[in-house]
C-alpha cells in the first residue's frame, strides 16, 4: 500500500484530500507546516507528497530543495492557489513531478496520484535494472558499453573456475587488467598474481623466467632462482603476448599444463605447481597456428574460455569515462588543475579511432597535462596524432618480410619526408627504407624495441637482430645512412 503525505495549512482542504485518497486504500498522513513535514521526511519518506507552496513557517520550495538535495525516493506534486508560469517552472526545476492549481477535483487528484506512484515504481525498476545489469567499472576495468558488459559477465562466470582463459585484443585494450580481474574475483585471490610478458624477455631467458634455473645452468646463473610458476603457487600465472613464445618452450608449457610438473633449467628434478593459467595475445592465434608459429595442441589446451576485449573505438562513450578517470589521476600526479574536457574535445575523443587504445589515450592526456594547465582540456592543447594513427594502421597478419614490404610503400606515399625519392635515380634499396621505417617507429616508442615490434607486427628478436646488424655495419662504415 502506497504512502502519501499531505503538506497543507488548510485543515478543511487537507481533510477533503484525505477522504479522497483513503477511499482508494492509500495510507495518508497530514502536516500543516514545513518543520513537521521535514521531520517526517527525515524519519520515513513517503512514496508521494502533495505539497502546498505557501506554508505558515516556510516556503514550500524549501521542502522541494530538501527532497532534491537528499535524493529522497519521494515523488512531489505541488498544489497551490498561487499559480504562475514562474512558480511552475521553479517547482519543476527543483524536482516536482506535477503542478496543480486549487481547487483540485477528486478525479484530477486521484488520477495524478495514481500516475505519479506508477512513475515512481517504474523509476525504481529502471534503477534496479541499471544497477543489476549495467556496470560502469569492474575491478580496475572501466566502461559501461555493451561490449564491456559482456566482458564483465564472462569474467564473473569464469573467475571461480580452474579453466584456462585465453584473452585476445589489440595492444592497449587492457588485457593484463582483465587477467587481474579474473584473479581478484577467483578463490585464488589471496595467492600471488604473477605476470610474464613473453615479448619483452629474450627467448634464451624465457624458460628460466617461467620455470626457474639452478646454479651453473648457464653463463650468469650464479645461484638458484625460482621461476614464475613457483612464485605463482596457488595463484594465477599470466602469460602476456603468448604467441611470441618459442616453439620448443611451447612444448614444455604444454607438458606443464597437462601434468602440473616442471623442472628448472639445468635440473632433472621434477617439481609441481598449482597455478591457474591466463594467457593473452594481440595477434590472431588461429593465424599463428596456421602459419606454424604456434602449436595447435597448445592452442586447444589453452583456448578453453576465450575472452575478446573490444578496441576503444567500438566502446562508444567509454572513452569519456576512461578519459575522466585518467585525467584526474594524471593531473594529481603532475600537480595540474584540469577537471574536465571541452565539448569539442569530447566530440573529438569519440570520433578519433584510437589505434593505440587506452594506452594511447593515457599518453595523449599526459602530454596535455605536462605541457598545459587549466580548468578543462581544450582542442588546441591536443597533440597531432596523424602520424601515430598511420603507423598503428599497419597490417599485422602477414609474415615478417611481407609485413615490411607492405608497410613501406603506402606509408612512404603518404608522408612527405626524406624517405620519399624525388627521382628514379634517387631510389634506394628496400633495405634502406626498411631501416628508416624501423628506426622511426623505435624512436616513436622512445627506444622500446619490443613495443615497436608489436606495432609493426614483427617478432622482437627480428628487430633486435636487424638493429644489431646495422650497428655493426655502421661501426665498419659499410652502410651509408
Amino acid at each position: 500500500m502506497a504512502s502519501i503525505m499531505i503538506v497543507e495549512d488548510s485543515e478543511s482542504l487537507a481533510l477533503v484530500y484525505q477522504s479522497y485518497l483513503k477511499q482508494e486504500g492509500y495510507r495518508v498522513s497530514h502536516f500543516s507546516n514545513g518543520q513537521s513535514a521535514l521531520a517526517a521526511l527525515t524519519r520515513q519518506p513517503p512514496d508521494l507528497m502533495l505539497l502546498d507552496l505557501k506554508l505558515p513557517d516556510m516556503d514550500g520550495q524549501q521542502i522541494l530543495e530538501f527532497v532534491k538535495e537528499r535524493e529522497l525516493a519521494t515523488a512531489v506534486v505541488v498544489i497551490t492557489a498561487h499559480g504562475s508560469v514562474e512558480n511552475a517552472i521553479e517547482a519543476m526545476r527543483l524536482g516536482a513531478k506535477d503542478f496543480l492549481l486549487k481547487p483540485v477535483s477528486k478525479a484530477r487528484l486521484l488520477v495524478t496520484a495514481e500516475n505519479m506512484l506508477r512513475l515512481s515504481e517504474l523509476d525504481a525498476l529502471v534503477e534496479t535494472l541499471h544497477q543489476t545489469f549495467v556496470v560502469e567499472s569492474f575491478e580496475k576495468l572501466i566502461g559501461k558499453s555493451l561490449p564491456m558488459q559482456q566482458v564483465y559477465r564472462i569474467i564473473e562466470s569464469a573467475a571461480t573456475s580452474k579453466a584456462t582463459v585465453f584473452i585476445t585484443g589489440e595492444s592497449g585494450t587492457g588485457k593484463e587488467l582483465c587477467a587481474q580481474a579474473l584473479h581478484q574475483r577467483s578463490p585464488r585471490n589471496k595467492a600471488p598474481f604473477v605476470a610474464i610478458n613473453c615479448a619483452a624477455i629474450p627467448r634464451e631467458l624465457m624458460e628460466s623466467e617461467i620455470f626457474g634455473h639452478v646454479k651453473g645452468a648457464f653463463t650468469g646463473a650464479v645461484s638458484n632462482r625460482e621461476g614464475a610458476a613457483e612464485r605463482a603457487e596457488g595463484g594465477t600465472l599470466f602469460l602476456d603476448e603468448l604467441c611470441e613464445m618459442d616453439l620448443d618452450l611451447q612444448s614444455k608449457l604444454l607438458r606443464f599444463l597437462q601434468t602440473g610438473q616442471f623442472s628448472r633449467v639445468g635440473s632433472s628434478k621434477l617439481q609441481t605447481a598449482d597455478v591457474r593459467i591466463v594467457c593473452a595475445t594481440n595477434r590472431d592465434p588461429l593465424t599463428e597456428v596456421s602459419e606454424g608459429r604456434f602449436r595447435e595442441d597448445l592452442y586447444y589446451r589453452l583456448h578453453v574460455i576465450p575472452l575478446a576485449l573490444p578496441p576503444l573505438r567500438e566502446r562508444g562513450d567509454d572513452v569519456l569515462l576512461i578519459a575522466e578517470k585518467l585525467l584526474s589521476t594524471i593531473s594529481s600526479e603532475e600537480n595540474r588543475q584540469f577537471r574536465g574536457f571541452s565539448s569539442d574535445v569530447q566530440l573529438w575523443m569519440k570520433q578519433y579511432p584510437w589505434p593505440g587504445n587506452v594506452r594511447e589515450l593515457e599518453n595523449v592526456l599526459r602530454n596535455v597535462t605536462v605541457l598545459h594547465d587549466g580548468e578543462q582540456v581544450e582542442r588546441a592543447m591536443l597533440p597531432d596524432l596523424t602520424p601515430r594513427a598511420e603507423l598503428n594502421g599497419i597490417r599485422k597478419s602477414v609474415s615478417d618480410n611481407e609485413r615490411l614490404s607492405s608497410v613501406a610503400e603506402p606509408l612512404l606515399a603518404k608522408t612527405a619526408n626524406v624517405w620519399l625519392p624525388d627521382t628514379l635515380d634517387s631510389v634506394q634499396s628496400f633495405e634502406y627504407y626498411e631501416r628508416h621505417l624501423i628506426e622511426h617507429v623505435v624512436d616513436l616508442h622512445q627506444g622500446k624495441v619490443s613495443e615497436a615490434a608489436k606495432k609493426l607486427g614483427l617478432n622482437p628478436s627480428t628487430l633486435y637482430r636487424k638493429i644489431k646488424q646495422w650497428k655493426a655495419l655502421d661501426e665498419q662504415s659499410q652502410l651509408p645512412v
